[in-house]
């Protein structure tokens, strides 16, 4: 390869390797520990057959290792954190809490709270010393090597002879993944030979995360045979997904996950989520959860999703598309998270990539002993209370967020997927791509309202809670930083809701009033404007919108977080599970 790129090490000179930092005091510790409530899930799973409860303990044990693959997709020095939590009960809950050795602090600052180095953007899956500029030179010259360089389930990695070889020993020692990746062997043996060979290249996940990934393989084959007699539409998407995980192509499992009917158990496994993806945007973190179906509640919920077609056509953008009606919605209860999945998170809907959605729809899980769960309600009250006004405290209530909640994740299926000009939204939008999406989804709950009350499917008091919820969550115990995409988002909410007068800001009592009879048309004009963003893809107006409305006023915004911080609740959700034993 004799490309320019070969001086890019010089041009861009490679980070030297620092002493990491010391790590934290107790006390800096017990700080952290001491705002962090500790939420049990434990279901009941006396129903399950016999060979239900046999595939459970596979996806368990399935899980076990995501959890290790996700922690290593974040950090490097993984076996320096483990020496340093061995005989530290404290410090081990404060790496379980926060899936490695970077904390986040009562401030929302990201720090190592062990003695290890701060992550770049990229993590661990790009080179550790890499950084923007020399991608984007890069990319820039090898425009051929762009869709392997940004993959969405791939790690990239620096030419070196070491690196290569080690990758094609992966390959020699695992023939399974050298077949269903024809390409890879000659391509890195190539690199191998060449006399200056390009600086960066691309690997699947199967083949970084070779060991974890053929075990995971394995134990959805077992749980598949344990369950095949009594539940074959589950057996069979867990045979498909056991063979996506070696392909790192998942339409195969999607199809079969989204498409099929099953009984008792449901899992969503694999990598999708790219929000810890802080260079790019466009890397997926993997993840495996557990859930028991609640069928009487899934067939209710099924059954009031009809019309999404009507809401979907209402929407305030011109590019309506056909959606499905019959899109799987399910209510369960989560027995284990793992990976990314691990984080009190109330409701998912996916796959993510558009074509998939397009072709077979996506499906929505509802995580509803999350969602319920009385201590973290409890939470949402107090906090509720110290920031609106004494005529609103009592306008939220549990139910009131689970539909909104919902109605968020159906948000994301409905709207633009898809750039004017043909282009996929995360390549369009790159890093400004997770957060206009959340924000649509919010907005679409709400925007959604207003019919859903004219249908009857609300009534007066479920859509006042509804709206009650939606202004709850734009509110921020802390400045956002802007690598935080749901933050970020629901901050210019606020901005946005208190310029054009749905929010106001009684500085003398220092509570947030709420005039509910504008809540539509003030919603409906945020959505049009980020629906449009979508639609353009141009990343310049989606920056622009997105300084404009994250704008931070200490007299105000800050006088509202002082409240929120000053509410004796916990700050972080520390997950513990009744099937792992804890």
């Amino acid at each position: 390869d004799r490309s320019p790129s070969r001086g890019l090490g010089d041009v861009y000179k490679r980070q030297p390797r620092l002493p990491p930092a010391p790590g934290w005091s107790d006390a800096q510790v017990q700080s952290i520990l001491d705002a962090t409530l500790t939420v049990r899930l434990a279901p009941e799973l006396a129903h399950l057959s016999p060979g239900e409860s046999l595939a459970l303990q596979k996806l368990l044990a399935a899980g076990g290792i995501i959890q290790k693959v996700y922690e290593r997709q974040l950090h490097r020095d993984l076996d320096r954190a483990a020496r340093q939590t061995r005989s530290d009960p404290r410090r081990a809950t404060l790496y379980r809490l926060f899936h490695g050795p970077i904390a986040t602090t009562l401030q929302n600052q990201r720090e190592p709270f062990l003695a290890v180095d701060m992550p770049p953007p990229g993590g661990n899956v790009y080179p550790w010393d890499l950084r923007k500029p020399e991608l984007d030179a890069y990319l820039e010259q090898h425009p051929k090597e762009a869709a392997a360089l940004t993959d969405l389930r791939s790690v990239v990695a620096r030419a070196t002879p070491a690196n290569l070889r080690r990758h094609l020993a992966t390959l020699t020692r695992f023939p399974e993944l050298a077949a269903l990746h024809p390409g890879l062997r000659p391509a890195l043996s190539a690199r191998l030979r060449a006399r200056r060979p390009a600086t960066l290249y691309a690997v699947p996940y199967a083949v970084e995360y070779a060991e974890q990934m053929t075990a995971v393989s394995r134990l959805l084959h077992q749980a598949a045979d344990a369950v095949v007699a009594e539940d074959w539409a589950f057996a069979k998407y867990l045979r498909n997904r056991a063979r996506d995980l070696l392909t790192d192509d998942y339409e195969a499992g999607d199809a079969a996950w989204i498409t099929g009917r099953f009984g008792n158990l449901n899992a969503q496994i694999g990598a999708y989520e790219t929000y810890d993806d802080r260079l790019l945007g466009t890397r997926a973190y993997y993840s495996l959860s557990v859930l028991v179906r609640r069928k009487d509640e899934s067939a209710a919920l099924a059954a009031a999703m009809r019309g999404l077609q009507a809401i979907e056509d209402s929407l305030p953008y011109e590019r309506h598309k056909t959606v499905r009606e019959n899109s799987p919605v399910g209510v369960y209860d989560v027995v284990a998270d793992f990976g990314q999945a691990r984080s009190a998170n109330t409701a998912t809907i996916l796959p993510n990539e558009a074509y998939l959605a397009e072709r077979y729809g996506r499906t929505i899980l509802l995580r509803a002993n999350i969602l319920r769960h009385p201590q973290l309600h409890e939470t949402a009250r107090a906090l509720w209370t110290s920031a609106v006004a004494p005529a609103h405290s009592a306008d939220l209530d549990i139910e009131g967020d689970f539909y909104r909640t919902l109605w968020h994740e159906v948000g994301h299926y409905l709207g633009v997927s898809i750039t004017v000009d043909g282009r996929s939204l995360d390549v369009a939008l790159a890093a400004d791509h997770n957060l206009l999406e959340e924000l649509k989804a919010d907005l679409v709950s709400l925007y959604a309202a207003r019919a859903l009350r004219k249908s009857g499917y609300y009534d007066e008091a479920r859509l006042r809670a509804v709206y009650a919820g939606g202004i709850l969550r734009v509110l921020q115990v802390n400045r956002p930083r802007r690598d935080q995409p749901y933050q970020s988002m629901q901050l210019m909410q606020w901005n946005w809701f208190l310029e054009r007068g749905l929010l106001r800001f009684d500085a003398a009592a220092g509570k947030l009033i709420i005039a509910y009879d504008r809540y539509h048309d003030v919603v409906a004009g945020m959505l049009r404007e980020v629906l449009a963003l979508q639609s353009s893809g141009d990343r310049k107006l989606s920056d622009a919108f997105i300084l404009r409305y994250s704008t931070w006023d200490e007299d105000l915004h800050g006088r509202v977080a002082a409240q929120l911080r000053a509410t004796p609740t916990k700050r972080f959700r520390l997950l513990r599970y009744g099937a792992l034993g804890e």
